[in-house]
């Protein structure tokens, strides 16, 4: 746990995938990724799993909130499937530099080849922290390749 014993991110989706299983969980990411809804797609409670302890404030705040998607990117960094890379990639290209960022470093974490191409065109994103991620995935995979 953090100072403030807020569960860690990957606690968070720890406790999504023992509650719902991996699958589920995988699936609710990637829809949550394409800017699905989190009302209407029935996925209000993967949400506030994902994005505790704001994620109530966001739900009533915006409906079609970037931060669901960085919560889905998020996700997936500590339960991936290989099923969510075509939503992954689109994370990639997202109007958001958080989902950007954090789409970077789910390929980072899982040494993503596939999306070699999309991550170096980032390293000339407008946002810092969006280049620095993207970098750092590209040398992470390029590193691993044999």
């Amino acid at each position: 746990m953090g100072s403030s014993d807020r569960p860690l991110p990957r606690t968070l989706v720890d406790r999504a995938c023992a509650r719902w299983g991996r699958p589920a969980v995988v699936d609710g990411c990637r829809r949550l990724l394409l800017g699905e809804s989190p009302d209407r797609a029935g996925l209000v409670d993967l949400v506030r799993m994902l994005g505790a302890p704001l994620a109530d404030h966001e739900l009533a705040r915006d409906p079609e909130s970037y931060w669901f998607r960085t919560w889905a990117a998020r996700g997936l960094l500590w339960s991936w499937h290989d099923d969510a890379l075509p939503e992954l990639r689109t994370a990639l290209t997202d109007d958001h530099w958080r989902v950007r960022e954090m789409a970077a470093k789910v390929a980072a974490r899982h040494r993503l080849d596939d999306l070699l191409e999309p991550l170096d065109a980032l390293r000339v994103d407008p946002n810092a922290r969006v280049r620095a991620a993207a970098a750092r995935a590209v040398d992470r995979i390029v590193a691993a390749d044999p």
